[in-house]
């Protein structure tokens, strides 16, 4: 079976998930939605540097939700306009079509926003008889399935931690790095991603899925981070980041049951692999560690096809949800966690 797509916005993820859609064998391009004046009109392929498509983006929102389509992937930035993004899904729902998204990355588990955002989606869902699903792989596979599959080779345990170590020096998002996250700021500076409540709103649904996963019920969830200088001048994307402005960082979102931290994602983020050498160290992975009988380290690591391992977890975040399509077109209509949907498989065989 042929699903048709159509893919909403172009941009760090957007782009990936167009080259995923073009390449998948059961998936056939129906559409491009883009925001951008100047990439209206373009061809499909020219966007995502593949060949031409015959499919014209446009900024038509209208007239691409008019069209017959089974899926679209909604890759629109959303961390300043979390709101608003779920607006937008909730009308894509409404039009018939079924949602795959990595854009509110808290709806991994799709009820942990409250219920505001809950009944919006639901009533989409309701409306056109369609699903919503969204993942990537942080959050997403590495930090929420990974994990709940080697729970199940444990006899007992009390920790399972999820680490993401990654130099996000060349992570092509500058407003993330040096707004969101607050690199290049001063060490005591606030930015977004550190107010309080804001790490819980972006991972608390991931700890939320894992202890559905595992059948525990949380006491509360938590928030730790610190930050570390710069001890030289960094030079980022056409950003300077000086000597003693935060350089490096590092925090957990912890899932309490019993009184103790039983789930921990763990984020370790440095611009210099020079920085902060008493935390955790890799190559650019995600790292679960498991503290039972049996214990377990599992390392996983990924790159692109330069070796870049901050691009490739872009990618990851892409492929993760292309290739989710056609499992989310065959569920039954409502809000689907990975929980909900069978394995998911590649389909994108080389071939010579």
């Amino acid at each position: 079976m042929t699903y048709r797509v159509i893919q909403w916005t172009t941009g760090n993820v957007g782009r990936y998930a167009l080259r995923q859609i073009l390449d998948h064998p059961e998936l056939e391009l129906a559409g491009v939605y883009v925001t951008s004046a100047a990439k209206a009109g373009k061809d499909a392929g020219e966007l995502c540097d593949r060949p031409p498509t015959g499919v014209k983006a446009t900024n038509d929102a209208d007239a691409l939700l008019a069209m017959p389509a089974d899926c679209v992937v909604y890759t629109a930035t959303a961390d300043r306009r979390p709101f608003d993004a779920v607006k937008d899904v909730a009308r894509i729902l409404a039009s018939g079509k079924n949602v795959v998204s990595s854009s509110i990355v808290g709806l991994v588990h799709p009820r942990a926003l409250g219920d505001r955002v809950t009944g919006q989606l639901e009533e989409g869902c309701a409306k056109g008889e369609s699903s919503f699903f969204t993942s990537g792989i942080d959050p997403g596979f590495a930090n929420d399935l990974l994990p709940l599959v080697l729970s199940g080779l444990c006899g007992t345990w009390e920790e399972i931690r999820i680490q993401e170590i990654i130099n996000y020096a060349t992570y092509a998002q500058p407003e993330v790095l040096f707004s969101t996250m607050g690199f290049g700021q001063p060490l005591d500076a606030k930015p977004m991603m550190l107010m309080p409540g804001a790490l819980t709103f972006a991972w608390g649904g991931t700890i939320r899925l894992l202890a559905q996963g595992l059948g525990l019920t949380l006491d509360r969830i938590a928030e730790v981070h610190e930050r570390k200088p710069a001890t030289k001048r960094l030079d980022i994307q056409g950003h300077v980041v000086e000597p003693g402005t935060t350089a490096a960082m590092r925090f957990e979102i912890q899932g309490i049951v019993g009184g103790k931290p039983a789930l921990v994602v763990e984020h370790v983020t440095r611009l210099d692999d020079d920085l902060a050498p008493e935390w955790e160290k890799g190559n650019g992975s995600y790292r679960v560690l498991v503290k039972g009988v049996p214990g377990m380290r599992c390392e996983y690591e990924f790159w692109d096809e330069h070796g870049d391992h901050a691009v490739g977890g872009v990618l990851l975040t892409a492929t993760r949800i292309v290739n989710a399509i056609p499992a989310v077109c065959e569920a039954p209509p409502g809000l689907l966690s990975a929980l909900d949907l069978p394995l998911v498989t590649g389909r994108g065989l080389l071939r010579a």
